[in-house]
């Protein structure tokens, strides 16, 4: 999936809130040594980037990302990180690099998933940890579940079909196939907290990343009725909202 034409302000209003603080449960998840090199692979605008920033130093940070718009916010942010354009699937830099390569978020939107666990592990020097982790969707955990069901209920419109890592186990099954040793399985879940129920609706009507298109082709009328179930699903507000993502951890040999 390409997010070429969304703007990284949007992304961020849309998922950012949800991948700042599941980058830390991340990272602690993954169980990094206190130096070394590390890569965030689909940087998008730079949640994770920030929290190996803050544990590495600029310097010893590198990350990755297919859309133009990505790269250059996330390059405008760490200014002596090595920031690059290029896929998860033929990543941009040598063997044998870092000491840790990170994904958050982004195996489900990878064309290869396959592919691009091999890739983590090939930059990735033996010893090294590449860790992962996406929404819980087989379970509808994820952030914008509640907003997927709304359209669901109301329309007979399906769900996007599952992707690699959403499910148990997918994470898991990549790494062990890619060649990691002790590969191991987590939930992670963040909480977050909107002021109201219509600051949490609008980023949803953008048609950005796994909502994308679930609102097209619809009237007026249906779209407020999607609107009005969503509301009865989660409520008015305040709203303190949880989301799991499975997580996977391996030691490259």
């Amino acid at each position: 999936m390409s997010f070429d034409a969304v703007a990284a302000e949007a992304y961020d209003g849309f998922m950012g809130r949800y991948s700042r603080p599941l980058a830390e449960v991340l990272v602690e998840f993954a169980q990094l040594s206190e130096t070394g090199r590390a890569l965030d692979v689909g940087c998008g605008t730079g949640a994770l980037t920030e929290v190996l920033v803050r544990r590495f130093g600029q310097t010893e940070v590198a990350a990755v990302d297919p859309s133009p718009q990505f790269v250059e916010a996330t390059a405008a942010r760490f200014h002596w990180a090595d920031v690059r354009h290029g896929t998860a699937e033929a990543l941009p830099f040598d063997d044998d690099l870092f000491d840790a390569t990170l994904a958050e978020l982004v195996f489900h939107f990878m064309t290869d998933a396959a592919a691009g666990a091999r890739e983590m592990v090939r930059v990735t020097r033996p010893g090294g940890v590449v860790a992962a982790c996406v929404w819980d969707l087989e379970n509808a955990r994820g952030p914008y579940s509640p907003f997927l069901r709304a359209v669901e209920e109301v329309t007979d419109r399906r769900p996007p079909a599952p992707r690699p890592g959403t499910s148990r186990g997918d994470l898991v099954d990549l790494f062990a196939d890619a060649g990691c040793l002790d590969v191991a399985e987590s939930e992670l879940m963040v909480e977050v907290e909107h002021p109201d129920f219509d600051e949490w609706w609008q980023p949803h009507t953008l048609g950005i990343g796994s909502t994308a298109g679930q609102l097209a082709g619809f009237d007026d009328d249906t779209v407020a009725a999607v609107r009005e179930r969503a509301r009865e699903l989660i409520g008015e507000g305040p709203l303190r909202l949880s989301a799991t993502a499975w997580a996977a951890r391996g030691i490259v040999p």
